[in-house]
């Protein structure tokens, strides 16, 4: 019996890191088409994946970082010390423009129906004035990544954001 314990351990031991692993390689994939849509290499875009930031915030940095100069340490910085991405995005002149991503009027666009309907309901030369939460800043800039890297409509991902999923297992759900 005990011969039995030891061996049914060991097995449930052994399938911890295989799990483990098929996250790390879903992560390893997200990481991948991150550096890709940023045209940078891979091994730059892991160097921010050991910092104590999300995985789906990366691309907020690198889009941040490249839209207001800013370096990507000092937006990881900044996040670590309680920032969050609205106030970044508004305090280094990333507007809510820059942010939008084309959808059809009629599209679903689930956790993001507040974004939008401020989009729709504002002249064009005024989106700057739409406020975008922590969450919708992460939520749209993963749209545009996962989209564009995918080559899917953004109304489609929009669809699917916010079902509970991360971006990183959203991205790996519609890469099939």
């Amino acid at each position: 019996m005990r011969h039995s314990f030891i061996i049914f351990t060991f097995l449930l031991a052994s399938a911890a890191p295989i799990t483990g692993q098929e996250s790390s390689a879903v992560q390893a994939d997200y990481l991948s088409a991150v550096a890709r849509f940023f045209s940078l290499p891979s091994s730059e875009v892991s160097i921010l994946s050991e910092w104590e930031i999300s995985t789906d915030e990366i691309p907020v940095v690198l889009f941040v970082a490249r839209r207001s100069g800013v370096s990507p340490e000092a937006l990881v910085a900044l996040r670590q010390s309680g920032r969050n991405w609205s106030e970044l995005v508004a305090r280094y002149g990333v507007g809510s423009s820059a942010l939008h991503v084309p959808v059809p009027e009629d599209a679903d666009v689930g956790a993001l129906e507040r974004v939008y309907d401020g989009y729709r309901s504002t002249p064009v030369a005024r989106w700057g004035n739409v406020r975008l939460s922590h969450d919708e800043v992460v939520d749209i800039v993963n749209v545009r990544l996962i989209s564009q890297s995918l080559g899917l409509p953004a109304a489609r991902v929009i669809g699917e954001t916010g079902a509970g999923l991360s971006h990183v297992d959203l991205y790996a759900r519609l890469r099939g």
